[in-house]
């Protein structure tokens, strides 16, 4: 059974100082481990602040925002950030004649052209946008031009090769980001 601590530790002193050690050591980690969550939440914030610039930056929101109509003229909806194409709003695509190429509907996440219509998609992490996806779809949808990185042609006016031209560390920011939209 019990070990005799007199025969391990010979004297008091060094019994004291071996107890105060472990203590140190226990508290070391255990403050590692604080210091070390809040370094990741650090990080997490400073990804989604970096996406939520390149978002910006890439005016997203042209194309990802349904657009109001304001005494200034056409705005982006701000209650609808980059929630995509309103849900039945559709119309037939717009005879265009040269030296027309494209033309956009009122809420500026339609567009026609040549090669259809395409719609803006809801960027949201909502179940209708992109609840499913993960960071590697994301990666591959904008890398390759196809819908969830594997199945039908990303349309114009998506500049995805422009965006899939970004580095991997900025690409995981962008998706940070829109993971988090409220």
């Amino acid at each position: 059974g019990d070990v005799d601590a007199t025969r391990v530790y010979p004297n008091r002193k060094q019994l004291i100082r071996s107890g105060i050690l472990i203590e140190t050591g226990v508290v070391c980690v255990a403050l590692a481990g604080v210091v070390g969550a809040q370094s990741d939440d650090a990080a997490k914030k400073a990804m989604v602040e970096r996406g939520h610039a390149l978002v910006k930056f890439g005016d997203c929101n042209v194309c990802h925002t349904p657009w109001t109509m304001t005494p200034n003229g056409p705005r982006p909806d701000s209650t609808k950030y980059l929630s995509g194409h309103p849900a039945g709003m559709l119309a037939p695509a717009p005879k265009l004649e040269m030296p027309w190429l494209a033309a956009a509907n009122v809420t500026f996440t339609a567009w026609a052209g040549p090669w259809g219509i395409s719609y803006g998609a809801n960027l949201t992490p909502d179940s209708s946008g992109l609840g499913v996806w993960t960071e590697d779809m994301f990666i591959k949808t904008v890398r390759t031009g196809k819908h969830m990185g594997v199945s039908r042609d990303i349309l114009p006016p998506m500049p995805w090769f422009n965006v899939g031209a970004m580095t991997d560390d900025d690409l995981k920011s962008v998706y940070a980001f829109l993971r988090s939209i409220q």
